[in-house]
């Protein structure tokens, strides 16, 4: 479990102050509370804000006036949210109206069968047949099925001299059409906002190596990493696409891809882990074929020749340290990326591990709640145990994270969660609108708390004031198993003063130097950097 720990903690002394002395600790005035509705003032100031919100976040608004329970409100946003339904449909933009339809239904308003089902075939219609017709028929065939990924930036200045910007990357067609997948990070320059450089982007096939065809992005997904490709021709091959939950530890698969530009080079391993935590949003594989660069956006096919994971990632110091995005993440968003966009995803604004009871009972237990977000004013709160989202089943947190590639923020969706209530539990329904998940949400749980809860999502340790006068000196009442604090030998009744805290968004983390007084080392005051991402994996 080690291993999975995505915060990496440095111990370091006294001199660790110098290079965090130009920060500070930024805390709230004051966070978030839930509105009491029953104060009529703050009734008639929210009634107010759903009319602005109304504007362009009709969901939104539909959402607060049902938390408000002001049923002429709620008429109200319920005829805006219908009304953009039906104009969604009107232009054929139908994510956006499943959106608008699945919210209404998750506040048990009607939405007939007949809208359903248009909406349903809009959302499929651009997905490749049923029928794949060039489907490989032994493995060299697959290996025709691949493509090159080659993106020119122009040119790059280093030591006075002019060198050729390359980017490399693997492919492999899905769709007859000339549609085919793979990873973000090599297109990235394509798309990315934040690139100003010269970029084209063409592929090449393995029997024609000396003609670069000119490919467009359709869409794509940062945070899984893949990407969807658009090519004018018809390929010879179109692979499978297969189902991770037929592969196992110790199975054997097949890479394909072009290492260093070697192009069409096939490698063979078996699966070595399927639980790897390398993404946010999921598990990926790890595997020990032969991988490196260039092989990026591969395929990982099984012995039938199906696609079973799409290689991502390899540590090139370290022989047979490979990983793969199952395929399953790629079918379960598939057309949203055949709808020509960036997959956004969504959160609910919650930290938490997978529970499991002494009664096998399980799901997704919340430890941790961020104020104002659409968890907290929904009700929920630490202890709570997420248990089904719209009747689909949650029994892990990487079932729920799963589940949610299916919606877009923007929606309401039914969550089925057991209350908790001392040392019970009461089952509870209650409706959640899905915000947009921001890119560093460590930083923003950060800038919405107080540092004394924050720290627990941050580093795994509960922190109450140890002094009234000295806002910076706290008490660990909870260490967080397999977190940073446990790392580091934190318990319950140690000291620390937290002197710093700096976000460093171009490495993508946080930095606390603090002074602590720990039981494990006889209360003996000791200075210490800890550091954490500014994402991750049990942030939902």
């Amino acid at each position: 479990m080690k291993k999975k720990i995505i915060s990496i903690i440095f111990t370091l002394f006294f001199a660790s102050i110098i290079l965090l002395s130009c920060s500070s600790i930024k805390q709230p005035k004051s966070v978030a509370q839930i509105p009491d509705f029953s104060d009529d003032d703050i009734a008639n100031l929210e009634i107010e804000r759903i009319h602005e919100f109304m504007e362009d976040k009709a969901v939104y608004a539909l959402w607060r006036a049902n938390l408000l329970g002001n049923k002429a409100v709620i008429d109200e946003c319920e005829e805006k949210v219908r009304n953009l339904m039906k104009a969604s449909i009107d232009e054929k933009k139908y994510f956006d109206a499943n959106r608008f339809a699945v919210s209404l239904k998750a506040l048990n308003f009607s939405v007939d069968s007949e809208t359903e089902k248009l909406i349903q075939n809009g959302i499929l219609q651009n997905l490749p047949a049923a029928k794949n017709n060039k489907a490989p028929s032994k493995i060299s065939d697959c290996v025709n099925a691949t493509a090159t990924i080659w993106v020119d930036r122009g040119v790059k200045i280093r030591y006075g001299a002019g060198y050729a910007d390359i980017i490399i990357g693997s492919g492999f067609f899905i769709d007859e059409r000339g549609y085919l997948i793979t990873n973000y990070h090599v297109i990235d320059s394509m798309v990315n906002p934040d690139y100003e450089g010269f970029s084209r982007l063409y592929i090449k096939l393995y029997e024609d190596m000396d003609t670069k065809i000119p490919a467009k992005v359709v869409g794509y997904d940062k945070m899984l990493d893949l990407a969807l490709l658009k090519v004018e021709l018809e390929p010879n091959y179109v692979l499978n696409l297969g189902s991770s939950s037929e592969l196992s530890v110790g199975d054997r698969v097949l890479a394909i891809g072009s290492p260093v530009g070697l192009e069409g080079t096939l490698t063979s391993g078996i699966v070595s882990s399927s639980d790897r935590k390398l993404l946010t949003l999921g598990n990926v594989f790890q595997i020990d074929a032969a991988v490196n660069s260039g092989n990026s956006g591969g395929p990982l096919i099984d012995e039938k020749m199906n696609v079973q994971a799409i290689i991502f990632a390899g540590m090139l110091q370290y022989q047979g340290l490979n990983f793969a995005i199952p395929v399953e993440y790629l079918k379960q968003e598939l057309a949203a990326l055949y709808n020509e966009n960036q997959i956004i995803h969504p959160w609910i604004g919650a930290f938490g591990k997978t529970f499991k009871s002494k009664s096998n009972k399980s799901g997704l237990e919340i430890l941790y709640v961020m104020p104002g977000s659409p968890s907290h004013l929904a009700g929920l709160k630490e202890g709570d145990v997420l248990k089904a989202v719209s009747g689909k089943t949650i029994t892990s947190l990487e079932d729920f994270q799963y589940t949610m590639l299916s919606y877009e923020p923007g929606t309401i969706l039914t969550f089925e969660y057991d209350k908790k209530d001392g040392e019970n539990f009461i089952p509870e329904n209650v409706n959640i609108y899905l915000d947009e998940r921001p890119e560093n949400p460590m930083e923003i749980i950060y800038n919405s708390d107080y540092i004394s809860n924050a720290f627990y999502p941050l580093f795994g340790m509960k922190l109450v004031s140890a002094d009234e006068m000295n806002r910076r000196t706290f008490i660990v009442k909870d260490v967080l198993k397999n977190t940073a604090a446990e790392e580091l030998h934190f318990s319950n009744d140690d000291v620390i003063t937290i002197n710093t805290i700096q976000i460093d968004k171009n490495t993508g983390i946080l930095y606390a130097q603090i002074y602590a007084k720990r039981k494990v080392k006889g209360f003996l005051d000791v200075g210490m950097l800890m550091q954490t991402q500014l994402d991750s994996p049990y942030i939902f």
